[in-house]
């Protein structure tokens, strides 16, 4: 009687199951299907569109040395990729950098250029930084929608003989980076994987009776790997082990995740592995081993020795650094982990992913989760929310508008972006539901001036202008005592260094960079005018009204009663505009004629004036006046108080590392010492087409060993790391 009833509620299980999943199918699967699709595909194809809404990129920051000494600069190269190709990515693009202190505040930000993934940074440190572990982090701003782990992230030292202080423990509560994946492996459930010596991969799946009776026997595994599936199939749970044998190539480098979901499409085990990467090449460094003094060192790099696919596309960083510096991992091993996991493992700072002991390895895959692939949004519809867009043609600006009184968002309001100048610059956003609009700006190294307003500055609103940067910071961890370790030997050879070079005023070697222009519009947004009013070529008129009713034909200013208005004849209804044209004042939009009245005839070069209505996108004008003066630049008029005005500059341009030559005599024989911490370093090392590229450099008055340390990529993703050790006597 027992077992009858047991099998009963086994088979009411199963049917459970059963109506459950063909729902679920049912509601996956588009209405006009006309067979049903498994699920499998489902979530092959889920995937598919849940990483193309939600590609995830990973910026990668090779820095000349790990340690600095503050006031010196980092010299860096930024690195940009596709998490699911590991390839560079296309086109321009912006990277937000920071240094942050012990307390995760940040002491030093830039925005700096990339294109075709790549670009060369370099930050000063300030001089009055205390001695501490800092923290470089870097993004891009479709990265900003997923912070704070979603972005790189490296630790220096930074040391300051003069200036010392203790950071206090203000650890936040920490956050869990967790993802929903997979949710807990369900008792009674395991994965075991083993590399057979035929190359294919075994899963070997453990199930126990009680998981087997109150679970479907259909099951279903999946294996991915950074975002792309690689294997989906149905499997039948029938005894205690069921083993699945996947083809090796089905499993590509990197890190794997393999996950079984249940018959109601729920993940209930998973595990990830390992395979190794095979796209790291071959790097050889010919120099001789030992020089002198300001001697002239000559190296010879070789990418992919021995290999078919040398010097495809390959291009590389190289720093010559003091001997001993802290590693950090190479890029493919970096990208191995990426940002997708959390924080890098701390084993990974010491060893080389390929060398790693693999109890260790294995430890650190058993405690890992996605944070990218959440298989609950994936398959629920729940989807992140995104509010920055990816950088690839413009630089964006964002805002808000608030309620003055209540604080509460104004929404479906106008707001105006202008630059003053001679050639008009205009643009307009709408608000959303949230008050907040955005403006995009070229992505160059030019400052611009930025005036923003709204539309209608009566409805009492506050216009906050967002800052550019992330504003969301990992939890705080470590002891309480945050400051460095105690100065070592080397650390204290890096101080001496610098303080010499600075009492010599060596520091400042000769850098370049490209020069800073002040910049509006190319060319009027407007086009061509209906009037073109060139003052010089009139007669001079006492006030802005006579100008105006003796030169603008279909333009009227006048004042009526204690106000001025400014009207524009309608060419094609011949009547006046029942609306006000647009008014604006070296490109700047005022919303008061009598700015324009009371400007003085002699301080103005030009008059634009558009007749017809005129749109710019989904926004019209009832034609528009341009008063611009002698000087352009908005200077002979007061801004309002509900504009915000900003000197803007979307990429900061950094120098560039000089170093000296010593190629005569005389500089040889100079006085002047040179005890650089670093001796070298180029951001953009090219290879010609046999894989093969020269550095040339100077050595310094310090005796001591230096290493020539390289990282860089192909475009083909493949990865060239190493290092030489050169010695001065």
């Amino acid at each position: 009687m027992k077992t009858s009833n047991k099998k009963k509620a086994d088979k009411a299980v199963l049917v459970n199951h059963v109506l459950t999943f063909s729902i679920l199918l049912l509601l996956l699967l588009p209405v006009s299907g006309k067979s049903q699709t498994g699920f499998t595909d489902v979530l092959s194809k889920k995937l598919t569109e849940y990483t193309g809404l939600f590609p995830r990129e990973e910026i990668y920051v090779h820095t000349d040395r790990q340690e600095y000494i503050a006031g010196e600069n980092i010299w860096f190269r930024l690195y940009a990729f596709d998490r699911q190709t590991l390839k560079l990515l296309s086109g321009k693009g912006i990277v937000y950098f920071e240094v942050l202190n012990p307390l995760n505040r940040p002491v030093v930000q830039k925005r700096l250029g990339i294109f075709g993934g790549v670009g060369p940074g370099q930050i000063t440190l300030p001089d009055t930084l205390s001695s501490g572990n800092y923290t470089i982090r870097a993004y891009t701003n479709w990265m900003k929608n997923f912070m704070p782990y979603n972005c790189f992230s490296k630790s220096i030292i930074v040391l300051n003989a003069l200036k010392s202080r203790t950071y206090p423990d203000r650890r936040e509560k920490a956050e869990t980076v967790t993802s929903k994946s997979s949710g807990s492996n369900q008792p009674g459930l395991a994965l075991k994987v083993t590399r057979r010596s035929d190359g294919n991969t075994e899963i070997e799946i453990a199930s126990s009776p009680e998981f087997r009776s109150s679970s479907s026997v259909i099951h279903y595994l999946s294996v991915q790997t950074r975002g792309s599936m690689n294997y989906s199939s149905s499997v039948s749970l029938t005894g205690d082990i069921t083993r699945v044998e996947i083809p090796g190539s089905l499993i590509p480098h990197g890190i794997n995740q393999i996950t079984l979901f249940n018959i109601t499409g729920r993940p209930v085990c998973e595990k990830y592995i390992y395979t190794p990467f095979n796209n790291k090449v071959s790097t050889n460094i010919s120099v001789v081993d030992n020089h002198s003094p300001r001697e002239k060192v000559t190296a010879s790099l070789e990418a992919g020795a021995g290999s078919s696919e040398a010097g495809t596309g390959f291009t590389a960083s190289v720093s010559v650094i003091p001997a001993g510096s802290d590693s950090f991992p190479d890029i493919a091993d970096y990208l191995v982990f990426g940002s997708e996991f959390g924080p890098l493992p701390a084993e990974l700072m010491h060893s080389g992913l390929n060398e790693m002991n693999p109890d260790t390895l294995d430890m650190i895959l058993n405690n890992l989760k996605s944070n990218w692939i959440d298989w609950e949004a994936i398959l629920s519809g729940k989807l992140p929310v995104i509010t920055f867009k990816r950088e690839t043609a413009n630089h964006f600006l964002y805002g808000r508008l608030l309620n003055k009184s209540t604080q509460k968002p104004d929404s479906g309001q106008f707001v105006f972006l202008s630059i003053p100048g001679k050639e008009a610059y205009f643009q307009y956003a709408l608000t959303d539901k949230k008050g907040e609009f955005s403006f995009a700006l070229p992505l160059d190294e030019n400052i611009r001036d930025l005036i923003i307003q709204p539309e209608d500055p009566g409805r009492n609103n506050n216009m906050e202008i967002e800052y550019s940067f992330s504003l969301k910071y990992p939890a705080l961890s470590g002891t309480v005592d945050r400051s460095v370790s105690p100065v070592t030997d080397k650390m204290s050879k890096l101080g001496i260094n610098y303080q010499v070079m600075k009492i010599y005023s060596t520091t400042d070697l000769p850098v370049s960079s490209s020069r800073v222009t002040f910049t509006s519009g190319t060319k009027r947004f407007y086009g061509k005018p209906d009037i073109e009013l060139v003052m010089d070529n009139y007669i001079k008129l006492p006030v802005m009204q006579e100008v105006f009713f003796e030169l603008m034909p279909g333009v009227s200013l006048k004042k009526r009663r204690s106000e001025y208005e400014i009207t524009i004849f309608d060419p094609v209804e011949n009547k006046i505009y029942d609306r006000p044209p647009i008014l604006f004042a070296d490109g700047v939009v005022i919303k008061d004629p009598a700015i324009i009245a009371n400007l003085d005839p002699e301080l103005v070069e030009k008059i634009d004036a558009v007749k017809a209505r005129y749109f710019v996108g989904d926004y019209m004008f009832y034609g528009l006046v341009n008063v611009i003066t002698r000087s352009g630049d908005f200077s002979h008029f007061t801004l309002p108080d509900y504009a915000v005005r900003l000197r803007y500059r979307a990429i900061d341009d950094p120098l560039s590392f000089s170093s000296p030559e010593y190629d005569s005599a005389e500089k040889t024989d100079s006085r002047l010492p040179d005890f650089r911490n670093t001796l070298y370093w180029n951001p953009d090392v090219k290879f010609d087409s046999q894989g093969r590229a020269t550095v040339s450099f100077y050595t310094s008055d310090v005796k001591s060993e230096y290493k020539i340390l390289i990282r860089g990529v192909s475009m083909n993703g493949e990865f060239i790391s190493t290092g030489k050790i050169i010695r001065v006597k």
